[in-house]
């Protein structure tokens, strides 16, 4: 599999920082997954090979990780926080209205392959719930309203 020139140098450069091989494993799962938008089969064998481990034992790692995936989502992920903060703020209620403004459920993408949704535990905005991220982009404090807005925001993005 080929990566990005990019990617090439930052893998290289890293393995220079690491005392071993295996070490960055985790951000050069991130780096892949956003390169290539979810990590492959191809990819992941890819990746064991450079970092001298099985696929099995890279998958092992991709399991544990929440914000790591073997499957395409859309092109913006939405992940809604419902943990303790979040929730008595409202945020199961911006997932409901999330669910029901996107037509999907957890984990879903929506047809055109545009949005994903995920209910996640946490997303360390406590001090601005309810939160959610979409993508690497926090958007707090937010109402249903606000909430369209958001998601709006990112449908206008497209139309550019």
């Amino acid at each position: 599999m080929k990566f990005s020139d990019n990617l090439e140098k930052w893998f290289a450069e890293a393995q220079g920082h690491y005392p071993t091989k295996r070490s960055p494993l985790v951000p050069f799962l991130l780096y892949v997954q956003d390169e290539v938008g979810y990590l492959s089969d191809e990819a992941i064998v890819e990746i064991a090979n450079r970092v001298e481990l099985t696929p099995l034992e890279v998958r092992n790692v991709i399991s544990y990780y929440s914000m790591l995936r073997t499957k395409p989502i859309g092109k913006y992920n939405v992940q809604v926080c419902t943990n303790i903060c979040c929730l008595q703020r409202g945020g199961e209620d911006i997932f409901e209205h999330c669910k029901k403004t996107l037509g999907i459920g957890h984990k879903q993408t929506t047809p055109d392959g545009l949005f994903s949704l995920e209910e996640v535990e946490c997303i360390g905005a406590c001090s601005w719930a309810p939160a959610v991220q979409v993508n690497y982009d926090f958007h707090e404090n937010l109402t249903p309203e606000t909430m369209d807005a958001v998601i709006e925001s990112y449908r206008k993005r497209e139309q550019q």
